[in-house]
């Protein structure tokens, strides 16, 4: 079987035209009215047609008593030319953009950890080179970033694939694993506790994520596999707020990873226990989608984040 040249359109000076002629053909169905859209004459786009199609060595159209039709093949190549057209006219926007000092927007999604302190670190380093460009950050969980990366409300985003999503059309960059630690007020008793064990904790009150998620399904098991049953004075939320709030007003423990928790230590919001935890979050990447064309200023920062991943991790 011989191999397609991926590059057939150079060898056969594909013209912007014909691509041009068939989006009017589409749209009119008619050669004469497509040719008189495109300020050709009806000579001129039956050649250009022609020429496309001995190109190929298919037929694009149906040639019918009161107009035209695409067949299967021009279907497909209507298809092509609005995309290559569409990526030709996004490329003129970016360098006007390019040439204006770089502006626009940009969105991203990111999980907490990396929210914290990698993307600061890209995007601080983005505004000293792009001062105009406009960065929209949603933080929030994996599940609800790749929804939003599917339906192409994000550029990209940092988080996790979990095992219940399809992979198809994304790639992912892994660029690092989660470890956890175990959080309590400035100040706590346990801080003053000497070789702590995971029995010592077991009973206590936490702050921990709902059941059925990740994080709470690895605390839970952490438990189990030591011979001890998971804590049962819990109080089951996500909010970041409400959790510092109560671990600041009780002796309570909540488990979050060790990069959160150093950041909030840094702040002398909260402590971390010295007790290691034999768990770790799954690792997370950066998500992009396979067809999806980044603007300058997206790539900007997906460099940026890679740059700064690279220091950290």
């Amino acid at each position: 079987m011989t191999t397609p040249n991926p590059n057939w359109f150079l060898k056969a000076r594909l013209k912007t035209r014909q691509l041009l002629l068939m989006i009017a053909l589409d749209e009119h169905r008619n050669i004469h009215r497509a040719a008189e859209e495109l300020h050709m004459t009806q000579p001129a786009a039956s050649k250009q047609l022609k020429d496309l199609e001995d190109m190929l060595d298919v037929k694009l159209f149906e040639r019918l008593p009161r107009g035209m039709e695409p067949t299967l093949y021009g279907e497909t190549m209507i298809r092509h030319a609005r995309m290559a057209l569409t990526s030709l006219a996004l490329a003129h926007d970016d360098i006007v953009t390019l040439k204006a000092g770089l502006s626009g927007q940009v969105e991203v999604g990111v999980i907490m950890t990396p929210a914290m302190n990698l993307l600061p670190n890209a995007i601080t380093r983005v505004k000293k080179e792009a001062p105009l460009l406009r960065i929209g950050v949603q933080v929030e969980a994996s599940n609800v970033l790749m929804e939003l990366l599917q339906r192409g409300t994000l550029d990209f985003m940092i988080g996790r694939i979990l095992e219940k999503e399809s992979t198809a059309g994304l790639v992912y960059e892994e660029l690092t694993e989660e470890p956890a630690c175990a959080v309590v007020r400035t100040g706590h008793p346990l801080l003053e506790r000497e070789k702590l064990q995971l029995k010592d904790i077991a009973d206590r009150p936490w702050i921990l994520p709902p059941q059925g998620s990740i994080l709470r399904h690895r605390c839970d098991m952490m438990f189990r596999r030591a011979g001890l049953e998971p804590p049962v004075d819990v109080v089951d939320t996500t909010s970041q707020l409400l959790i510092t709030a109560l671990l600041q007003k009780t002796d309570a423990l909540h488990v979050m990873p060790v990069e959160v928790a150093r950041y909030y230590a840094d702040l002398n919001v909260l402590s971390i226990l010295p007790l290691e935890l034999p768990f770790r979050m799954d690792a997370f990447g950066i998500i992009t989608k396979a067809d999806h064309l980044m603007s300058p200023g997206a790539n900007l920062l997906l460099q940026a984040v890679r740059s700064a991943a690279k220091e950290l991790y």
